[in-house]
């Protein structure tokens, strides 16, 4: 039998602090041994600003001749935007807004509209609680919100079943079991 020797280096990559997983038990300190033989820590786009003008003329070369586009140069205004800016969503945020505003350039001068750098992080749900009691909180915040736009009611087209797009039974019995009081919601119209 012949034995066909390899050479192999395996590279990994992720966002997820591994100690914090080890001690959490969700991920397996052998495997994270075994892979941590040369760390190399990459920051945060926010704090590598200097980086962000070749990035953003290595994306723009690279979704220009993806979609044969011809743009010859970038607006300074451009960069001071993107360099302005604290990307929470990283090196995928800026190569997404990047590609976004190629596919719209119709010149040959590459912009980005400063709207499209959102000032807001995504929202976040705050944990006040076991899992469940939260998952409820924010069930009935939902619920409560839809018949709060359907005027209390449940099953009528734009009623709160709709707008949630679930059956009105499992709307009624989410009602029940999550102790909302319908009538709160009805519209004091007559």
């Amino acid at each position: 039998m012949n034995r066909a020797y390899t050479d192999v280096r395996v590279i990994t990559a992720t966002n997820r602090d591994l100690s914090a997983a080890i001690a959490a038990g969700t991920f397996r300190a052998d495997l994270f041994y075994r892979l941590n033989v040369f760390p190399i820590p990459v920051p945060p786009l926010r704090k590598r600003k200097e980086d962000i003008p070749m990035l953003v003329e290595y994306f723009v070369k690279r979704y220009a001749d993806k979609m044969g586009k011809q743009i010859r140069k970038i607006d300074k205004r451009t960069l001071e935007l993107c360099q302005a800016y604290h990307w929470p969503g990283n090196i995928r945020e800026l190569q997404n807004i990047i590609e976004r505003s190629v596919i719209l350039c119709s010149g040959d001068t590459f912009w980005v509209d400063a709207a499209w750098l959102s000032s807001q992080d995504p929202p976040r749900l705050e944990l006040s609680g076991p899992l469940t009691e939260t998952l409820h909180d924010q069930e009935k915040q939902l619920i409560e919100a839809a018949l709060t736009e359907s005027e209390g009611k449940v099953a009528r087209p734009g009623g709160a079943a709709a707008k949630l797009g679930i059956p009105r039974s499992t709307l009624d019995s989410k009602i029940k079991q999550l102790k909302i009081m319908k009538h709160k919601f009805r519209s004091s119209k007559l």
